[in-house]
């Protein structure tokens, strides 16, 4: 099947032509991020207006690149949820009207569930495996037993890494989007020098807190008088990342060890982040697990991605009607079914 997947759930607007569920003939991203850098952070009715004047031109050029044309498109993937509502209705809006035009199927793909099978689109990995989906919006540990089989292990009961990353960025004055930043004065920074705390230590637990460290950064920055620095501020990335990289890393292999799986994939776009690739890299061959990351540019949110699960639903008949509505929260154990 030639397959064109369509993604809009936050701040950018994508498009790919991917053949048979594993081969990318093009992947084009339109990112908002300098607009929004201004506001700190995602404004979702601006993000909205953007998705609308990039969808037509962004799809015409994942097209263009694949070297295909609409009239030979079998199917359509847009992601359906969970994300930002009017930013989800602008792609799943410009999906239904292709898929009406053409007359051919589409299917709503959730958007973590891209994420979870990125990995498939580069090497194969065999299921089962487990799954750190770590963003600016999720941090969980994911059992896949395949596409559309997910059980949930472990999640933040408050912020995401991603969230945490981008709210230290601010307290210290970086630019959005601050997690990118962080990870880069971390690397000549000393990742000891502050004692961040390791929030849910306990051993028999695979949940994640990030709130509590957020409001560390807050405590050392009034203990500091406000405003760090040079070689402060270094140090301080370091060791605020070196916190949240511990407690990603320790109890993901946790939850390998209980569960007794073999291979981890890292995704999401805190995956992207080089100091945890790296210890994650470091500490894997140590408990005799093998881990994975697709690359930064399947990451990072893009609509390849959908690909997978996309070509899975369509070839077993699963299609969505043009009454699929947009879901702002969607919970995994519920992918695969096009209900309204």
């Amino acid at each position: 099947m030639l397959l064109l997947c369509i993604e809009s759930s936050c701040d950018e607007t994508a498009a790919a032509v991917i053949r048979d569920g594993r081969t990318i003939l093009s992947s084009i991203v339109a990112t908002q991020v300098d607009i929004h850098a201004r506001f700190g952070g995602v404004v979702p009715e601006i993000a909205s207006r953007q998705h609308l004047a990039a969808i037509v031109p962004v799809v015409d050029a994942a097209l263009e690149k694949a070297g295909h044309t609409l009239e030979e498109i079998q199917g359509i993937a847009v992601t359906r949820g969970p994300g930002l509502v009017g930013a989800l209705l602008v792609g799943l809006a410009y999906a239904k009207s292709l898929a009406f035009a053409r007359q051919i199927p589409f299917c709503g793909v959730h958007h973590i569930e891209g994420h979870l099978l990125a990995i498939q689109l580069e090497q194969p990995v065999a299921f089962p495996y487990l799954a750190l989906a770590v963003s600016g919006g999720h941090t969980h540990l994911y059992r896949v037993d395949g596409i559309g089989a997910y059980t949930t292990l472990g999640r933040t009961i408050d912020d995401a890494a991603g969230e945490a990353f981008d709210k230290v960025a601010k307290m210290l004055g970086l630019p959005y989007p601050g997690g990118a930043r962080i990870d880069q004065l971390a690397k000549t920074g000393n990742s000891q020098a502050i004692d961040f705390p390791r929030p849910l230590p306990r051993k028999d637990s695979v949940d994640f807190s990030f709130s509590g460290m957020k409001t560390s950064v807050a405590t050392h920055l009034r203990q500091v008088g406000g405003k760090v620095e040079g070689e402060a501020l270094n140090d301080l990335c370091a060791s605020f990342q070196a916190a949240v990289i511990d407690v990603l890393t320790r109890k993901t292999l946790r939850a390998a060890l209980d569960h007794e799986l073999s291979r981890i994939v890292v995704c999401g776009g805190v995956a992207c982040n080089s100091g945890l690739r790296q210890r994650f890299h470091q500490v894997a061959s140590s408990y005799n697990r093998e881990v994975f990351f697709p690359s930064m540019a399947l990451c990072a949110d893009n609509a390849a991605m959908l690909g997978v699960a996309g070509d899975f639903y369509l070839q077993r008949g699963d299609h969505g009607g043009l009454d699929l509505n947009a879901l702002a929260s969607w919970p995994l154990d519920r992918v695969g079914k096009q209900e309204l």
